[in-house]
This record gives structure tokens, sequence and C-alpha cells, in this order.
């Protein structure tokens, strides 16, 4: 379920999609925070000539992105943007009311910060009116008109105007965007302002722990910013709907709570929950130790620490030592499920009590018994 909606805005020349900025994306998925990611016009996916773009047509792309959001999905109310999608992200929330929170990562302070990256290619530039340059190791051509929008945008006053809470997060070893710029976007700011280091990373934060960080940060800093979400009515039973994203992802509601189930890579998945047979081997190491807890109380045994663990596979019927005779003869493959129960403390002489009491777990129960399923088709 969609708790809020945020847009973000790519580095110069990226694209949206940059390993951090969908490692991002996701991550804040995960915390309800659905993300817009798109390219600026000449960039990635989009049509258009990257020649004939400068800082204020990103704005506009930005501000269009917006608008596309909020008529066909939900407000926006969260930006996000990265280096130079950081200064754009600041210039278009200081004139939308409807922002209530902005977060950078390593931004420049000024627009005109990214003119270093073709410094060598400026004479030209000015004396030609265009000139081709390498930026990223990828050409580009860009004309005298992106330089002279660059100086016509201040950043830093837009940021004196924001209306909306704002986060900076800037790594002190960024070679790309130094940090002394975090510190200009930070003071030129009104409260509520955070910042956040981002100690070792680098500018693309190619380390996806960095990423990850960045993203959990976000939307925890975020939450108290951000409209308050209708809490979800409690579920009877359990509903599993698919998500869309993959091939194999869902989400899943059961009671008042909320998420996600896949496979794994390996098997075509995106990997980003547990599996169906996860989700079963979990009910039975729960059940187990709910079920052994409850005795231990009854019984005053006091008990230490209860972990349970309980591993799936798929084993030939003859082989399978622990089953009965008729199941050995039945042919096939049957599930084996090895459950390991530890606890702290256990005097030796319990164990086959242990045995005894997990064995009477009401998950236990089922997986060995019959089961009807009935089922029901709707259109």
């Amino acid at each position: 379920p969609v708790k809020s909606y945020a847009v973000f805005a790519h580095c110069f020349t990226c694209s949206k999609d940059l390993k951090a900025v969908k490692s991002i994306a996701t991550s804040l998925n995960m915390e309800g925070i659905a993300v817009f990611r798109f390219d600026f016009t000449g960039l990635g996916s989009s049509e258009g000539e990257f020649a004939n773009t400068n800082f204020s047509s990103n704005v506009a792309d930005l501000n269009a992105a917006i608008d596309f959001v909020n008529e066909n999905h939900g407000n926006v109310e969260l930006l996000i943007g990265h280096s130079l999608g950081g200064a754009a992200v600041l210039s278009a929330a200081a004139r939308l009311s409807s922002i209530k929170a902005v977060a950078t990562i390593g931004a420049p302070a000024e627009a005109t910060h990214v003119a270093h990256l073709f410094e060598e290619s400026l004479a030209e530039i000015e004396t030609v009116g265009e000139a081709e340059a390498t930026i990223g190791g990828r050409k580009f051509r860009v004309q005298k008109q992106f330089v002279e929008d660059l100086n016509e945008h201040t950043v830093k006053q837009c940021v004196a105007e924001l209306d909306a809470a704002l986060l900076v997060m800037h790594s002190p070893i960024d070679n790309t965007v130094g940090v002394e710029n975090a510190k200009l976007i930070f003071d030129s700011a009104k409260h509520p302002k955070s910042f956040v280091s981002l100690d070792t990373a680098d500018h693309l934060l190619t380390n996806p722990a960095d990423s990850t960080y960045a993203a959990t940060v976000i939307a925890a800093w975020a939450s108290q910013y951000l409209s308050p979400v209708e809490e979800l009515q409690p579920y009877e039973g359990v509903c599993v709907t698919e998500t869309g994203n993959g091939k194999f992802q869902n989400v899943v509601q059961s009671g008042s709570f909320c998420y996600l189930a896949d496979e794994p890579e390996s098997v075509g998945g995106l990997d980003s929950g547990p599996s169906p047979y996860q989700f079963l081997s979990t009910a039975l190491a729960a059940c187990t130790s709910m079920t052994l807890r409850m005795y231990s109380d009854f019984r005053k045994h006091n008990f230490g620490n209860i972990s349970v663990q309980v591993n799936h596979s798929k084993v030939h019927a003859k082989d399978c030592e622990e089953c009965s005779q008729e199941v050995q003869t039945g042919g096939g493959k049957i599930d084996r499920f090895e459950r390991v129960i530890s606890i702290e403390n256990l005097p030796p002489d319990m164990e086959e009590k242990v045995k005894e009491i997990a064995d009477k777990c009401p998950v236990h129960k089922t997986l060995e018994a019959s089961s009807a399923v009935v089922t029901v088709v709707e259109s």
C-alpha cells in the first residue's frame, strides 16, 4: 500500500536507470513510498536533443513529472534529487506549496557548478556557440545557451525561499561535488533542516550499501513531514495480489500487516520477499517456538531463549527414514521439513519432551494431516 508519492531527479548526464537511483527507489518502495523516476530530455529513454536543453528545461521536465503523478496517481509531497538533480528539486520545490519535504544527495549549491565538467570546452563554446564535451566518458554537445542559463539560476536563493523540510545528504570525500556545497545549502535553508553524512560513499553511490542507507534515512526522516495515511482495515484471512513488478512479486495483506512475497532471482523472481515455501517453513518454525513457550510457561520450566530453524526440501519417499512404511512405499517425492530447535539452558533430560511438545504444534499437525482446499473463482 502506498503511503506517499515521491519524484526522483537524477544527476547531470545520468539516467533514471543509474544503479543508485534504482536502489534508492526500491528501498523507498519497501517503506511504502512510491517513487516516480524519469529521464531529463535527451537522456536515457527520453526523446529530444541534449544540446537543446538547459537547467531551466530540466526544472520544467521535473515539474511535468510532478504534474503527471499528481494527475494520474496521488499528490507528490517528497522530492529527491541527486547531484544537479538536487539543484533542480530545490529550484522547483521553492515554487510548489504542495511539496512537504525535499532530500538532496551530493547536490551543488549553484547550478553553475556543473560547468567544471566541461571546463576545457568553455572557450570554444563562448567563441563558436557550441562544442563537443566529454562528460563521464561520454560525448555531449553543449551550447552557449546552456552555460548562460546556468548563470541565471541562484539555487541558494531558492533554498532560502523553500517552505518545506530539507534533508541534505553528502559524502565528505565526494570528488565531483565537494562537501562544502552541502554547507552552503544547509546554511541557506530555514528550519526544519537536517544534514546526514554519507561517510565513505562516492558521488554516484556505486556501493549498494550506501544507496540503501540513504533510502532508509530518507524514508524515516520524511515520515514526520508527509501527510498521515489512513491505516489499513484489517483483512480477515490472507489476501495476495500481484504488484506488477517482476514476474512473481506479490503484496500480502494479513490482518493489518503487509509484506511482499516473491521468488529468488535464480528462478526469475526479484528476491524481494520470502518464497511460498519459505512462508510455509516460517509458519512451522513460529508455531513451534510459540508452542514450546506456552508449555514452558505452563509447566514453569523457565526455558531460555527459543530458536527454531526449518529447512524445506523435496525427497524421494523411499529415502525418507522418518516416514512411515506406507509413505515410503507410496512412491514419488514428498516434502521434508527439517526442524532444528535450540533452547538456552535446556536440561539434557528434556530433549525428548521438547520433541514431543514440538510435534503438538498446530501447524505441524496441519502439515502431517489431510487438508481440504476449497477454490472459488471470481471474475
